[in-house]
């Protein structure tokens, strides 16, 4: 099993990169969360790895965070969602997001991803509620009121047609996260438009 690769960037597209380690090649496939935190290409980068195997091909998964590749390993144990989906749901909002939708029940929000359709989304809420503790609800907690704000801008941007990837990248650009909802959006609209 390959759980790490550290190497150099030697190609990069959304959604799959390819890093040189020691003279060997490896292609993975990246959430968009991780590929836009990459670097330049010749960049020395760490990916944390799932490794899949199926009968008649290996994929290698990468991904920036311990935590966001542990999220993928929970998305794929539910039932109907395969690796590709879950790089998809990755892809279009990350770890935090995913959460507060899911203990929201917040099922537009996960519609809105493609590939998810309205049972894969309540299915997704229910059976990720379980493992949800695992993934940032200490950062709730601790972060209060800001992680909400950030959270209903973001649901708020989406609403209004933007995509989710591009609302979280907008958001996590701000200078003040401790914001309201409203000077939120308002800094957010000015860095989309």
């Amino acid at each position: 099993m390959i759980g790490r690769i550290r190497g150099q960037l030697i190609e990069k597209a959304p959604g799959q990169v390819l890093v040189d380690v020691s003279g060997v090649g490896y292609e993975i496939d990246v959430p968009l969360t991780t590929y836009y935190e990459l670097g330049e290409l010749n960049d020395s980068i760490i990916l944390h790895t799932q490794m899949i195997v199926r009968e008649d091909n290996q994929l290698l998964y990468g991904f920036i965070s311990i935590s966001e590749r542990e999220m993928f390993r929970s998305l794929i144990k539910v039932n109907g969602v395969g690796p590709k989906l879950a790089i998809t749901i990755l892809s279009g909002m990350d770890a935090k997001a995913f959460g507060h939708s899911v203990r929201n029940n917040d099922v537009q929000s996960l519609v809105a991803l493609p590939g998810v359709g309205k049972k894969t989304a309540e299915r997704l809420i229910i059976e990720m509620r379980d493992r949800l503790p695992e993934f940032g609800s200490e950062e709730s907690d601790m972060t209060g009121k800001s992680h909400d704000s950030l959270a209903d801008a973001e649901t708020a941007l989406v609403g209004l047609g933007f995509k989710p990837q591009d609302a979280a990248r907008a958001l996590s650009q701000l200078e003040d996260k401790d914001a309201s909802v409203e000077n939120l959006l308002k800094q957010a609209l000015k860095a989309l438009t």
